[in-house]
C-alpha cells in the first residue's frame, strides 16, 4: 500500500519539481546592473553602460556636424573646414580612446577584471567627449 502511494503520488510531484528545476538550470539568471552579483555581471554592466554611453555619443556626433557644415556654410572658401577638422579629430579621438584604455586594462591583463576596467575607462571618456560635443552643436 505504502508502495503505491509512493508511486503514484510524491514521486509524480517530485519529477515535477525536479522538471521544473532542471528547466531553469538551462535558463540563464536575470542579470541586473544595480547590483550586479558576479565579476561576469559587473563586466557586462560595464559594457552596457559604455555602449549606452557611445549611443548618446554619436547623437552628440551627429548635432556638431551638422553645426560644422553650418559654419562651413557662410565662411569664404579660404577659410572653411570645419567639418573636415571635426571628422579627423573624431577619428583621432576614438584611437586615443581605445588605446587609452586599453593601456588601463593591462593592470589586470589576462584576468576577469580586465574587461570592466576597458569598459568603464571608455565609457567616462565617451561621456566626457560627448558633452564636448554637445557644446559644439549648441
Amino acid at each position: 500500500m505504502q508502495t503505491n502511494l509512493i508511486y503514484k503520488i510524491i514521486l509524480p510531484i517530485l519529477l515535477i519539481g525536479l522538471a521544473g528545476h532542471a528547466q531553469s538550470a538551462d535558463e540563464p539568471p536575470e542579470m541586473t546592473c544595480y547590483e550586479p552579483f558576479s565579476q561576469f555581471e559587473m563586466n557586462q554592466c560595464a559594457l552596457k553602460a559604455f555602449e549606452l554611453a557611445d549611443i548618446e555619443l554619436n547623437n552628440e556626433y551627429k548635432k556638431a556636424l551638422k553645426a560644422a557644415i553650418e559654419i562651413d556654410g557662410y565662411l569664404s572658401d579660404d577659410l572653411r573646414g570645419a567639418k573636415p577638422a571635426l571628422m579627423a579629430a573624431q577619428r583621432a579621438w576614438i584611437k586615443y580612446r581605445d588605446l587609452a584604455c586599453t593601456s588601463e586594462g593591462f593592470s589586470y591583463r589576462g584576468g576577469t577584471m580586465e574587461p570592466f576596467l576597458v569598459s568603464a575607462c571608455k565609457e567616462d571618456l565617451t561621456r566626457a567627449r560627448a558633452e564636448r560635443l554637445h557644446h559644439l552643436g549648441e
